[in-house]
């Protein structure tokens, strides 16, 4: 049986249609979770939390696994002047989960802004964080924006 947490049943509740894989409870990055389910880089994305230069709530930031946020165009995406990375530990104590489980839907009427990679609208479905270490969810980019209010942006260098 496929594991249970507050975002499978919050799917089910919103009846979109994902798929639950188990990884291993240990801290894994999004490039050990696609190499761990046989899965090319790109289509396992990463949430990076991110800060505003000025007071405001945080930003995840949701891109592929094999690529790094560039901060000057999330900073442009979200018409900001500057953007920053906070340090693990921040970025845990922002969320209140663990690194390699932090998830956008884990977050839902938390006040965080999203943006997701616009080439994640290329692909049939993505992977994220299941909300904690151990499970990864598969669903259509489009069902994560429209749960999590995100829009699409160019967030990566190309």
């Amino acid at each position: 049986m496929p594991p249970v947490n507050n975002i499978t049943r919050f799917l089910d509740a919103h009846k979109v249609a994902y798929a639950v894989f188990a990884t291993p409870a240990e801290k894994l990055g999004a490039l050990e979770t696609a190499q761990f389910l046989n899965l090319p880089p790109e289509l396992v994305y990463k949430t990076i939390v991110t800060l505003r230069a000025r007071p405001g709530k945080p930003v995840l930031a949701v891109i592929p696994g094999n690529a790094q946020v560039d901060l000057k165009r999330l900073a442009a995406a979200l018409g900001e002047k500057k953007m920053l990375l906070p340090t693990e530990a921040e970025a845990e104590r922002l969320t209140g989960l663990q690194a390699g489980g932090i998830s956008p839907l884990a977050l839902v009427n938390k006040g965080f802004q999203v943006l997701i990679e616009a080439a994640a609208q290329q692909q049939a479905q993505i992977h994220i964080s299941g909300g904690q270490r151990g499970i990864n969810i598969s669903l259509s980019p489009a069902d994560l924006a429209r749960l999590v209010n995100a829009r699409f942006a160019s967030l990566i260098a190309p």
